[in-house]
């Protein structure tokens, strides 16, 4: 009785399962073990892990909601979602302020992240065109202009305050158009010209002013005044490039530094997480004994995959990306088997998006990449992430339940008796 109540609970690809419940189980220990800097501000020992823990169930019951609605209603879904991300999306840029950048928006005493729906919206809008426009010889050729058209709306209101965010969400569509089979000519032409405009945006990030010479001011007379609101009302659309600027020179400056004349108050992130890498030896420090979480920002969020090697050792920060890439081949798998196309591109999609954010949060914190505030899906500390996060788990089991499967030809008479006979 109990195993059938836990079968019909937790139904769907076991696998799946089995990665997701790993990364929870990862998420509470190391959250717990990196949240010291809250814990003293709180002033409670199991404050920020009880509210973590929370989150995380929260997140399973949304997820077993979704698992349980057939694939194909999701496609009813797909234009509010548009409208909505649209709408809360350009909210954000005028009503969103945390730490500084416009990101977070309250909605009903509820906060949350208008970037995180949109990024599963795009999936969503893609698989559908891309099912829709499916041809024998792959998919139709204006898939690709009405996939650009839907990224017009939604990537340029995230470009302009979350650069990582939106190169996400690109590199996961491109990919997803891959497989796809959107001609490789058009997909050729679209590299090219992103190549293109990413060489000019970097450009126009590494000549804008940095933020305290935009800070520095001199007020003379009425003129310097009209100056100075006129520079302000730039830097209210560009102040966010000081900061990318100022990432990407550090990433790129491969000055070799004595370790007595590093400046950790300048390169906090960057000094902190290689210090919590290069002392974890082999097998780690153990669970909850990390020296450097208390002093690397952010190490229960975007640099956590540093403390998880500083506690795990390499070995635990191998199975973290281990379990990454079971979960995108186990997914592909399950795509493999759907008769249809929407439900495969859709799981692939999902799986696509939580493991290339993966990889950008990993490559961050073992400095292959330059710093973007992305956090690891399932296992940093969050809000609305780790409920969408949730979310898309919730649709590739969906898709492993109710997609229709591919039928297998049943063997014929002869080729029984000749098995048999051998």
């Amino acid at each position: 009785m109990i195993n059938k109540t836990l079968n019909n609970l937790f139904k769907g690809d076991k696998v799946i399962w089995m990665v997701f419940f790993f990364l929870c189980i990862i998420s509470v220990v190391e959250v717990y073990s990196a949240s010291s800097t809250l814990t003293y501000k709180q002033g409670s020992y199991f404050s920020p892990i009880i509210k973590h823990a929370w989150t995380l169930f929260m997140g399973i019951v949304v997820m077993l909601v979704v698992m349980n609605i057939k694939v194909q209603y999701f496609k009813i879904v797909t234009p509010f979602l548009l409208i909505f991300s649209i709408i809360t999306l350009i909210w954000v840029l005028f009503a969103g302020e945390v730490n500084g950048a416009s990101r977070w928006v309250s909605l009903m005493g509820i906060k949350f992240q208008p970037s995180e729906i949109a990024k599963g919206t795009m999936v969503l809008a893609t698989a559908q065109l891309l099912a829709h426009m499916q041809t024998p010889n792959g998919a139709d050729r204006n898939a690709f202009k009405y996939i650009l058209i839907v990224c017009a709306f939604i990537v340029p209101l995230i470009l302009i305050e979350n650069f990582s965010t939106a190169a996400l969400i690109c590199a996961v569509i491109f990919m997803m158009m891959v497989i796809g089979r959107v001609p490789m000519q058009q997909l050729g032409k679209l590299l090219g010209v992103v190549m293109v405009v990413v060489a000019l945006f970097v450009g126009m990030i590494l000549i804008a002013p940095d933020e305290k010479a935009g800070q520095q001011t001199e007020v003379a007379g009425t003129e310097a005044v009209v100056k100075v609101e006129e520079r302000n009302a730039v830097e209210k659309v560009f102040h966010r490039f000081s900061t990318w600027k100022a990432r990407l020179l550090d990433f790129f400056d491969h000055t070799e530094v004595a370790p007595e004349k590093f400046d950790l108050d300048k390169d906090m992130q960057k000094g902190h997480s290689n210090i919590a890498i290069a002392s974890s030896n082999f097998i780690g420090k153990g669970p909850g004994r990390s020296e450097e979480r208390d002093f690397l920002p952010q190490a229960f969020s975007d640099f956590i995959y540093s403390i998880i090697i500083e506690e795990l050792g390499i070995i635990g920060g191998f199975f973290v990306l281990l379990l990454y890439i079971i979960l995108l081949i186990r997914t592909g798998r399950i795509a493999g088997r759907c008769e249809k196309n929407f439900p495969a591109f859709l799981a692939m999609g999902m799986a696509l998006l939580l493991v290339t954010q993966a990889m950008f949060n990993m490559c961050v914190a073992v400095g292959l990449a330059p710093v973007t505030g992305q956090p690891l899906p399932l296992i940093s500390k969050g809000g609305t992430s780790t409920v969408i996060n949730c979310v898309y788990i919730g649709v590739i089991l969906s898709v492993s339940i109710w997609a229709t499967k591919k039928k297998t030809a049943e063997p014929t008479t002869q080729t029984v008796k000749m098995t048999v006979e051998n």
